[in-house]
């Protein structure tokens, strides 16, 4: 049965935020975005998902889409408590919790390995799709040299919301997905909506100032149990998968997938394949291997 896919809004950690959420069978699935993006980039596929009847959630972090702002401070740990608390609820009720696969792209695979550090009974196992954590500070420079952004964010009058989200749909397709890509219009026209005001560029770009030093050493590898499959695109702009081999080495049970003439957002370029990735791993037969 096609599962519906529902829009709603609810507090998690303190943080109020909008769900997008799919009703369905088997171990439910967490997604969480990159920066600077939102539950959205997951829509294809959730889609594909409710297809099939699974179970999934994506949600906005704190501070990116329609979430609320983060706190001053520490970013990581602000999202740590976020990842727990996300995590809690789509386990479900205390007395019926069920085992979650957790999936998440570039600032949200750096959660998601932080998540299989603290070694939640509930976690079943983890999906980094080209994890943040060891180049943040490569993402800065790259969004700060565009001269386009650069100009709209130094330019003294109001920018004019259709100019913003032209220049940001620019850098988006530039930086986060590989030249030759088939990208769905809708996908960019929602991520520069959440992005269109020059205010919001602004605080995005002092988030990652804030991020690019706690991303210096962020993980704690040796500690993490539970199954791990790392996706990397091998045309990843913004983060090399040369990172993913050096994870792989340092966890016990973790594999290595590299998807051919693919950016930064497997999700958005290829959906059906990360798709089946996201579906066979779950399987226990496929863990097991």
């Amino acid at each position: 049965m096609i599962q519906p896919l529902f829009e709603h809004r609810m507090k998690l950690a303190g943080y109020e935020t909008r769900v997008l959420e799919l009703e369905g069978d088997g171990p439910p699935i967490l997604m969480f975005h990159g920066y600077a993006d939102s539950a959205d980039t997951w829509r294809q596929t959730l889609a594909l998902l409710g297809r099939r009847g699974r179970r999934a959630v994506a949600v906005d972090l704190p501070g990116f889409g329609m979430a609320d702002q983060l706190e001053p401070g520490a970013i990581l740990p602000q999202l740590d408590a976020f990842a727990d608390d996300a995590l809690r609820y789509v386990s479900g009720p205390p007395r019926r919790r069920e085992q979650v696969l957790v999936v998440g792209n570039s600032l949200g695979g750096c959660i998601s390995i932080r998540l299989a550090e603290r070694q939640s009974p509930i976690l079943t196992g983890v999906i980094p799709v080209a994890p943040a954590g060891f180049e943040m500070s490569r993402i800065v420079a790259l969004v700060e040299r565009d001269p386009l952004l650069h100009s709209l964010l130094a330019f003294p009058a109001p920018v004019p919301s259709p100019v913003m989200r032209t220049a940001v749909s620019q850098l988006y397709r530039q930086l986060a997905f590989h030249p030759g890509a088939r990208i769905d219009p809708g996908v960019v026209s929602t991520f520069t909506w959440h992005v269109r005001r020059r205010a919001t560029a602004a605080r995005y770009l002092e988030t990652a100032h804030r991020l690019a030093a706690e991303l210096h050493e962020p993980f704690a590898l040796e500690r993490i149990r539970c199954p791990m499959l790392l996706v990397w695109g091998t045309k990843d702009r913004l983060l090399s998968h040369q990172a993913g081999a050096k994870i792989a080495e340092a966890v016990a049970d973790a594999t290595l997938v590299l998807l051919e003439n693919v950016g930064h957002c497997p999700q958005v370029e290829v959906p059906e394949r990360l798709t089946e990735l996201l579906m066979q791993f779950g399987q226990p037969a496929a863990k097991a291997a």
